[in-house]
């Protein structure tokens, strides 16, 4: 399956949901928001002297979150290949905000990459190597959400955790996986082992 457009994929859900949680094909704000509190879970205690990437960024709602819980990072850096979302997140946050392709592009170097609904329209190789190329360039570690299951579509990417385990243990990373909080939706984190 060839990597759908991300363009086509997000122009329709935009010009009909505006820059909003559903804009950004998420069910509703309040499930962006259970997803934003699982991967917060699973970041270490203090932010403050983190710098978090987050893949796929959006309009830079992740930030926002951790802002409300006073709770922010000491630096955030988002990246995002559709030019409005990075648009419109350049705006709401002020932070540094890339316009790029997380399979092709150089990243950055952040403590923590976080990647939020960000993996579920790429493709299944894509997923895996996505994966690598984050939790590589991270100092610390990955948390990153999936769709559970073992459908086949044309649009979204199902995985499974035991998938996720065995990607953890070729990268020797830690692995603690979290599920059960919304439906067909599980969180990874892959952490690196402390030097």
């Amino acid at each position: 399956m060839p990597r759908i457009s991300v363009h086509d994929f997000y122009n329709g859900v935009l010009a009909e949901y505006g820059d909003t949680a559903k804009g950004l094909h998420f069910n509703s704000d309040s499930s962006q928001q259970i997803r934003f509190r699982v991967l917060r879970e699973l970041l270490p205690e203090r932010l403050a002297r983190l710098t978090i990437l987050d893949v796929g960024c959006g309009f830079g709602d992740l930030l926002r979150y951790f802002q409300e819980a006073d709770d922010p990072p000491r630096q955030y850096i988002g990246m995002d290949l559709h030019e409005r979302m990075v648009e419109v997140a350049r705006e709401r946050t002020g932070a540094q905000i890339i316009h790029g392709d997380v399979l092709t592009d150089p990243l950055p170097a952040a403590d923590w990459y976080v990647c939020s609904g960000s993996l579920n329209n790429f493709t299944r190789d894509e997923t895996k190597r996505a994966v690598e190329r984050c939790y590589k360039a991270a100092g610390a570690g990955l948390v990153f959400n999936l769709l559970r299951g073992n459908d086949w579509s044309d649009t979204f990417n199902y995985r499974q955790p035991a998938e996720v385990e065995g990607w953890a243990e070729a990268l020797g990373a830690e692995v603690t996986i979290v599920d059960g909080y919304l439906f067909r939706d599980f969180t990874a984190a892959l952490v690196k082992a402390a030097a």
